[in-house]
Order: structure tokens, then C-alpha cells, then sequence
């Protein structure tokens, strides 16, 4: 039953992301460069259950993704507070728990993302 809704999941990133690349303003800044934070989401879908739940082991390549993503802090609590990560239902509050679940020794401890900081 897991595999049916890892694809709905996955699925519904993408057709957000899809929806957010034809909205997007040509010039507008992302914290991610040159990627916008809803694309930058769906590489954080070995997330998806982790950020759903605290007591949902954290794979291997999600915590790769999350340290790639750390090296930008801004970038990953854009992430965080997506469109994209609303839609597959992540709950910030569980999320911002991943770096440190992943023993990220240099997480950037105490950044604050929203009204949500980095433990």
C-alpha cells in the first residue's frame, strides 16, 4: 500500500511543479539560484515520509539531498514552505527536524525559516 502512495505523491509534485515553471515570472530571484524552490522539492521525494512523520526513519538519499540543500539555508526553507511541499502534505514543523535526524554535523543550527527554526 506504501508504493501506490509514494506515486501519488511523486506524481502531484510534479504536476505542481509543472504548474509553477508555466506561472513563474521571467526574472524573479529564487533563494535556489537558478532552480525554483518547487523543482528543488522534488528532489527531496525520499523525504516525503520522514517530513510527514517524526518517527519515520530517514533514508540515506534524503539525507544527501537535505546536506546538498543545507549548504543554502535559504534555499531549503524555501523548499520547506513550498507550494509543492504544501501539496504533499510536509509538515514544516516535522521537516526541520531531517538535518539533525540526519546528524548533519554542520546544519545551520538556529537559521530561522518562517516562524520555524533549525534545531
Amino acid at each position: 500500500m506504501k508504493a501506490p502512495v509514494k506515486f501519488i505523491v511523486v506524481l502531484s509534485l510534479l504536476l505542481v511543479v509543472t504548474i509553477a515553471g508555466v506561472e513563474k515570472v521571467d526574472g524573479a530571484t529564487s533563494p535556489c539560484g537558478k532552480s525554483s524552490p518547487d523543482s528543488e522539492a522534488m528532489k527531496l521525494a525520499p523525504c516525503a515520509e520522514a517530513a510527514q512523520d517524526e518517527k519515520a526513519s530517514v533514508s540515506n538519499s534524503c539525507c544527501l539531498q537535505v546536506k546538498r540543500l543545507g549548504q543554502n539555508p535559504s534555499c531549503l526553507c524555501a523548499v520547506m514552505l513550498s507550494n509543492t511541499a504544501k501539496v504533499a502534505g510536509i509538515k514544516p514543523e516535522i521537516a526541520i527536524t531531517i538535518p539533525k535526524r540526519c546528524n548533519i554535523a554542520n546544519r545551520p543550527v538556529g537559521y530561522k525559516c518562517g516562524s520555524y527554526t533549525l534545531p
